[in-house]
């Protein structure tokens, strides 16, 4: 919603979305899969409108089961958001995981991730097209790139709509670990599965640093793990606490949202991810960071104690020396 506040987005928008090939999303989906009613896959459609209802989206989205034996699930479209899950998906989960990966996509909707979504699928599209162009593609590739770290912050909000909707932790971690692993559950750990991601976020030095960036980059969705310890950490936080108490914002809240408050929250976000990281880079950047405050520090106490007299009135200074001037113990 702040996104859409900014001078000049809706131009630039109306002026992109002509471009897009929705119409013939949807007329393909339309043709070639199976779209969920009361009549077909009626136990998804049972779920679609429990999210809704869940998190107050008024226009239920259509909903379409494709034939891809890929597990995977997206929430595209500009103006009415299109939710498609395909059959490897459908047939990999059970109805708890289920619910949560329907609340993750319907989380999509209501976010306007869609179409978000959908510009990157067509960016992602045109950059092939126009490689042979010379630095044609480098532009692309730049935008391609910065929606891509987009979206895969969206994803972990998504995640948390999800877990909103079906309520149980547990249920969607193992969703997420089935999507790594396949369908042998009997042979996987949630606990386990946990334990990677903690080894994956603090395992490793300066080289896998960047080899996890490199690894990531292409990428659409954060990997399996990681978010499963992000959804661990969240439904343990007290935000997720006072959500499920009835405490968040309403609809009727969305004309006051701002865009510098949305930019400082993100801010605050990657501060306190920086702060908290176990990643060697992280650690390099924290001890950076720390340095420059700690020299600032110095300057000013210096300056400090040049302006009162000359002198610096450090505490403790001569508490390491006796009587007759000679270092203590």
């Amino acid at each position: 919603m702040a996104l859409r506040k900014l001078s000049g987005f809706d131009t630039a928008f109306k002026a992109l979305s002509g471009l897009l090939p929705e119409r013939s999303l949807r007329l393909l989906y339309l043709s070639d899969s199976v779209r969920v009613s009361e009549q077909q896959f009626p136990h998804l459609h049972t779920m679609l409108l429990d999210a809704c209802y869940v998190l107050d989206l008024k226009k239920v989205p259509t909903m379409y089961v494709t034939q891809n034996p890929l597990p995977n699930a997206m929430c595209i479209g500009l103006d009415e958001p299109l939710i498609v899950l395909t059959t490897g998906l459908v047939e990999l989960l059970d109805e708890e995981e289920m619910r949560a990966v329907v609340g993750h996509e319907v989380g999509h909707a209501l976010s306007g991730h869609a179409v978000y979504r959908t510009i990157l699928l067509f960016l992602t599209n045109l950059a092939v097209k126009v490689a042979w162009i010379p630095l044609g593609n480098v532009a692309v590739l730049a935008l391609v790139t910065a929606l891509r770290e987009w979206f895969r912050k969206s994803e972990l909000s998504a995640d948390r709509a999800g877990l909103l909707v079906g309520q149980d932790p547990r249920a969607s971690m193992r969703g997420l670990m089935k999507m790594a692993g396949g369908n042998h559950l009997h042979e996987m750990n949630v606990d386990a599965f946990l334990a990677q991601a903690e080894e994956y976020e603090r395992g490793g030095d300066l080289r896998d640093s960047v080899l996890k960036i490199m690894n990531v980059l292409p990428r659409t969705h954060p990997f399996a793990a990681v978010r499963a310890a992000e959804l661990k950490k969240w439904s343990e936080s007290r935000d997720y606490q006072r959500i499920m108490d009835g405490h968040y914002p309403r609809r009727a809240e969305d004309k006051d949202t701002s865009v510098s408050d949305s930019f400082r929250e993100s801010a605050n976000h990657y501060a306190d991810t920086v702060r908290s990281g176990k990643d060697p880079l992280m650690g390099l950047v924290r001890d950076i960071a720390g340095g420059v405050g700690d020299l600032g520090g110095k300057l000013r106490d210096s300056f400090n104690g040049r302006q009162a007299g000359g002198r610096t009135d450090e505490p403790g200074k001569d508490a390491g020396k006796g009587p007759d001037d000679t270092p203590r113990a």
